[in-house]
């Protein structure tokens, strides 16, 4: 199975209000989608983490990765600079890179944690607004049935598949116009 995922800011305590998370702690956030993500994910399925996994965590950044299932693909995002020397990403990722072009059986889909307007193929999957919809290409994002936000924020806070990704970002341009999120 292949999964998607972004923006989950472990050790992030402002990401909380920010995103107006419904967690009442740091630890509760940080545990709850550690059991999410190992309630979905198995040994052998992949996951493709888009971005901003870790972001001023107190704990050690193998602390969080050595408890995630799966074998992990990660597109560097804007916050993940502040961990990713600090590891030996070969012991935890399978690939690290700043884009890729993934098949998901519904044709090709380039995964960047940014969002952009031109990509590779018949999807755009992306992290980095993880539930704005007060951005300037707000507009184009909600439009395009092929540009999928992987956020936990509008994914239910765990690694979805390609269809979860599709209905989930669907969801949610239908139920948000121009207000002002995380």
């Amino acid at each position: 199975m292949f999964y998607y995922i972004s923006d989950v800011h472990f050790g992030h305590e402002n990401v909380l209000e920010l995103c107006n998370r419904p967690f009442s702690s740091i630890a509760e956030m940080d545990e709850r989608l550690i059991e999410n993500w190992n309630r979905r994910v198995h040994k052998d399925d992949r996951v493709y983490i888009l971005g901003d996994l870790i972001f001023r965590a107190e704990t050690a950044p193998e602390e969080y990765l050595r408890r995630l299932k799966g074998k992990k693909y990660l597109i560097l995002g804007n916050h993940d600079k502040s961990w990713i020397d600090k590891v030996d990403l070969t012991k935890y990722f399978e690939w690290t890179g700043r884009m890729d072009v993934v098949n998901t059986g519904r044709g090709k889909a380039t995964l960047c944690h940014f969002p952009m307007l031109d990509f590779e193929g018949s999807y755009l999957i992306h992290g980095h607004i993880h539930n704005r919809t007060d951005e300037k290409y707000w507009q184009f994002l909600r439009e395009s049935e092929r540009t999928l936000n992987a956020g936990v924020d509008i994914n239910g806070f765990q690694p979805v598949t390609f269809e979860e990704l599709v209905e989930n970002n669907a969801r949610f341009k239908a139920e948000h116009g121009k207000v002002e999120e995380c």
